[in-house]
């Protein structure tokens, strides 16, 4: 049997990128290559496409990009191309088909429906969710406010532009403060990814600094109230009948589960299965399906959660393409449920070609 071309896509113009590296370098090694021709591109941060032939080895540490054999790639939206244009040394140029895309990239610009919208221009099969759910899930306003639509718990919150904020701080600190009339308060940027531009606001004289931060990262800025309670995450695997994960609990080294308590710090802790009663159990395992299916998400998702001393499930919020490194929580929460390795990534890619209708 002809093997298929999978390509992984990996770094991305995002503040993302290392992490974006080290996922990419894990699911390459959990590519059956008795099946799959594996193609990998290589974003850099200022955003140039490269095709890299080099080892593996090299791409989570970033010295992929001092290869000089790599050369300009990238994917053509066009469909009579299905697949990248190679651009060589001299100039000229070659085309190669592409079965299915990987797209491995954290955050902006890549989790965030750009990039999946060029593949279904190209009309490609690729891992993951598709350009809604993408857009929506990455948008913490979005995703807030579908969530209310839904009748999904989630803490109270209130949000506005941030050209609001540049043009009338006071008036944004009146709203909060109305809005949400105890501190400590959580401020995020609307759209940046894993946890980047968040500060934990405890009295007034920290929300300009925190606010301030919050708008170099996007045009909206949301504002949550602190919940107090267990950060458990599930992990969910498939299509229209997604499967969903034991869940995990994260007791974060930081005051809350930051970038670097995610990706650096070893201190925070992982349990599996969560430390949770069998009946929160549930509640966590069917409001993760049930906010999967109501924001449209295919393929795999992480779905976080606050859970209470009280019972409340809280969604805090859903990460469409989660984090895939040795520490990261998707990849050990489905091995813990029975699907791991080798055979998680070749079910999220039988799961891209049962999207896109095509046989694997």
């Amino acid at each position: 049997m002809q093997k298929k071309c999978i390509a992984v896509i990996f770094g991305g113009k995002s503040s993302e990128h290392e992490v974006s590296r080290v996922s990419a370098s894990y699911v390459i090694s959990q590519i059956p290559t008795e099946k799959y021709e594996i193609v990998t591109i290589g974003i850099t941060k200022e955003g140039r496409w490269f095709l890299y032939e080099g080892n593996t080895a090299a791409i989570a540490d970033g010295s992929w990009e001092k290869d000089e054999n790599k050369r300009t790639a990238f994917i053509a939206p066009a469909p009579s191309v299905s697949g990248i244009i190679i651009v060589n040394k001299d100039g000229s140029t070659e085309k190669k088909k592409i079965d299915v895309v990987f797209p491995v990239l954290h955050g902006k610009n890549g989790e965030d429906g750009t990039l999946q919208g060029l593949l279904q221009m190209s009309e490609i099969p690729y891992v993951g969710c598709g350009v809604l759910a993408s857009a929506e899930c990455m948008d913490k306003v979005s995703t807030n406010i579908m969530l209310e639509y839904a009748g999904i718990d989630q803490a109270a919150f209130t949000w506005f532009y941030t050209s609001k904020f540049v043009n009338d701080p006071q008036g944004c600190i009146e709203q909060i403060e109305r809005e949400l009339p105890r501190y400590p308060v959580f401020i995020k940027p609307a759209n940046a990814g894993s946890s980047v531009g968040i500060s934990k606001v405890h009295s007034r004289d920290e929300l300009i600094p925190a606010l301030e931060k919050a708008a170099k990262e996007d045009s909206r800025i949301l504002i949550e109230e602190n919940i107090i309670g267990k950060e458990v995450e599930c992990a969910v695997l498939g299509n229209e009948d997604p499967f969903v994960s034991v869940p995990g609990e994260i007791a974060p080294a930081a005051e809350f589960y930051d970038y670097d308590a995610k990706y650096n710090n070893a201190e925070s802790k992982l349990y599996i299965p969560a430390q949770i009663s069998p009946e929160l159990t549930e509640k966590v395992r069917q409001t993760a399906a049930k906010a999967y299916n109501a924001l449209n998400c295919e393929g795999l998702s992480r779905v976080d959660f606050f859970v209470t001393d009280d019972g409340r499930v809280l969604l805090n919020e859903i990460n469409t393409l989660p984090g895939f490194t040795s520490i990261s929580m998707y990849p050990k929460l489905m091995a813990a449920s029975g699907i791991e390795g080798s055979a998680l990534i070749e079910k999220l890619i039988d799961l891209a070609f049962e999207r896109a209708g095509k046989n694997v």
